[in-house]
């Protein structure tokens, strides 16, 4: 990892961390799952809408973004908040370019916002992902986390005759 650098977020780097967190989360989106069942909502896809979980994780804490740069190029980023009062660090999105997975560094990003939790004081981290996120799965146990839940999104149609509206596609 020695060509790899990790730096805090700018405002310049916000199109690319996005283009990167879509990518990433392509077929592992909440967001992607409610478009499959529901179709486009309100003239968005589910790209865009992903895309806004980066602005909230901006707004909320941009100071917790950690930009990870090989050769000058981004290619990863993950984003941090934390929570004192629970005495929890929370990470909402983790986003690699495909082609530097399986290399080490979104395990160090993970390590880097550990590090922030700790130096905050805090005592536990939590990341969320969903069940067909394998990579994920794995590399979240592998670096520490345990699972303490399962969770089920739902989405309802609140328009007249909604079955009418509805895609084709059943979730996986």
């Amino acid at each position: 990892m020695s060509s790899i650098t990790f730096r805090p977020y700018r405002h310049d780097d916000l199109d690319a961390l996005r283009a990167i967190m879509v990518d990433a989360f392509d077929g592992v989106s909440i967001d992607q799952g409610i478009e499959r069942v529901h179709g486009p909502i309100n003239g968005r896809d589910w790209r865009w809408r992903k895309g806004r979980h980066l602005d909230e994780d901006i707004a909320r804490d941009a100071g917790g973004l950690i930009v990870a740069e090989a050769e000058g190029q981004i290619i990863g980023f993950i984003s941090t908040w934390i929570d004192h009062e629970a005495g929890l660090g929370h990470i909402p999105n983790l986003s690699l370019r495909p082609e530097w997975r399986g290399r080490g560094i979104g395990r160090h990003l993970i390590q880097l916002a550990c590090d922030r939790f700790r130096a905050a004081g805090l005592t536990h981290a939590k990341i969320e992902t969903l069940e067909q996120n394998a990579v994920g799965n794995h590399l979240y146990t592998d670096c520490g986390f345990r699972e303490v839940a399962r969770q089920v999104h739902f989405v309802a149609d609140l328009r007249p005759n909604p079955e009418s509206h509805a895609a084709k596609e059943p979730p996986p």
